[in-house]
């Protein structure tokens, strides 16, 4: 399937150089374009290609298995379309795992993966209070069409959720004549949330010749203290290079921008 996507073009990007940037789930391409715009002012030579992951954003829905290969062979797809491979991809949270997925398929040009804050393995089930549970239960059980954005709003807040998250869950919706629907497909959705849950690729950092960041955000909840020793134990190995934002929480482009975009500097200046 080949995906949708904003491309971002620096002030002397030619096309030889491409980022691939991948949302997390429930999002688009479209919530990474203003920090892409702050990527081109600083690493210029670049073009940052925003991809709407299947059944997310513009991409249209997608034929089974909805799984992290098959939005990889996406990836593969919209590369040969534009006719340039990647040489840096960036994924965070579920584009995170997306992004190891398209590494393991060692498709030609690729140098670096940047992954953040997202585990490389197995998670299993999520709890009931996982955030990203309820949401996708709260957007499963809001009736659409609704008649305006107001409505999201008051859906997701009145079960406690923020103010952020709900506002962030109207950027997924799409206005018709009959009123406003979600942009993605949600049963798809469930499908590559729950592949990501299962999927493992510790080996393939184990074992991999690519260059890859692991960014770790200090206020996310998500990591165990065996994951954090796993990844100081490939750190130290030069298998892997391990980074910490103390100080960010889980959207670490919104958390710290300008750490961010310093430890990007490796792959970008």
């Amino acid at each position: 399937m080949l995906p949708r996507h904003i491309s971002v073009d620096g002030a002397r990007a030619d096309g030889a150089h491409t980022v691939f940037i991948l949302h997390g789930i429930l999002g688009s391409g479209r919530n990474w374009r203003a920090y892409a715009r702050r990527l081109a002012r600083l690493y210029p030579e670049w073009r940052y290609v925003l991809v709407d992951l299947r059944n997310h954003g513009d991409s249209h829905p997608a034929t089974a298995p909805n799984t992290l290969k098959a939005c990889a062979d996406d990836l593969v797809e919209l590369a040969e379309h534009l006719g340039t491979w990647p040489q840096v991809v960036i994924g965070h949270s579920f584009g995170g795992k997306v992004a190891l997925a398209y590494g393991a398929l060692r498709p030609k040009g690729l140098r670096s993966i940047w992954v953040l804050d997202s585990l490389p393995g197995a998670v299993g089930q999520l709890s009931e209070n996982n955030e990203v549970r309820r949401v996708i239960e709260m957007a499963g059980s809001l009736d659409m069409p609704v008649p305006h954005h107001d409505a999201v709003l008051e859906h997701f807040t009145s079960v406690g959720l923020s103010k952020d998250i709900a506002g962030w869950m109207t950027t997924n919706l799409r206005r018709t004549e009959e009123g406003l629907y979600w942009r993605f497909d949600l049963p798809a959705i469930r499908e590559m949330l729950q592949d990501y849950l299962v999927q493992d690729y510790w080996p393939f950092l184990e074992d991999t010749a690519l260059d890859v960041h692991i960014v770790r955000a200090g206020r996310s909840e998500r990591w165990s203290e065996d994951d954090i020793d796993r990844l100081d134990h490939l750190d130290a190995l030069g298998r892997i290079h391990h980074h910490l934002l103390r100080d960010a929480g889980h959207w670490v482009h919104v958390d710290a921008p300008e750490e961010l975009a310093e430890m990007l500097s490796a792959s970008l200046a």
